[in-house]
C-alpha cells in the first residue's frame, strides 16, 4: 500500500466524519448521542478554528465546514505534493 493511498484514505475519513457531524446537527438531540459526542470531540476542535473567523451568514447558516473541508483538502494535496518531492 502506497502512502498516497494511505493519506487519501485517512483524509476520507475525516472528510465524512465532519460530513456526518454537520449533518447530525439537523436532527433534534443527535450530537448527544454516543456517535454525536464521539465525532464532537475528533472534528470540533478543527471546526472551531474556521468558525472564529467565520461568523454565520444571518445567524443561522454555518459555512465554516465547508471552508473547513476545502482546506483540508488542500492541505492533504500539500502534504502529498511534499512527499513526492522528497521520495
Amino acid at each position: 500500500m502506497s502512502i498516497d493511498r494511505i493519506v487519501w484514505f485517512l483524509f476520507d475519513i475525516y472528510f465524512y466524519m465532519i460530513i456526518v457531524y454537520v449533518l447530525l446537527s439537523w436532527l433534534p438531540s443527535a450530537r448527544d448521542s454516543f456517535i454525536g459526542e464521539l465525532l464532537g470531540k475528533l472534528v470540533e476542535p478543527y471546526l472551531s478554528a474556521f468558525r472564529r473567523f467565520i461568523p454565520p451568514i444571518m445567524g443561522m447558516i454555518d459555512i465554516s465546514p465547508i471552508v473547513a473541508l476545502f482546506v483540508l483538502r488542500i492541505a492533504v494535496v500539500g502534504l502529498l505534493t511534499v512527499i513526492h518531492f522528497f521520495i
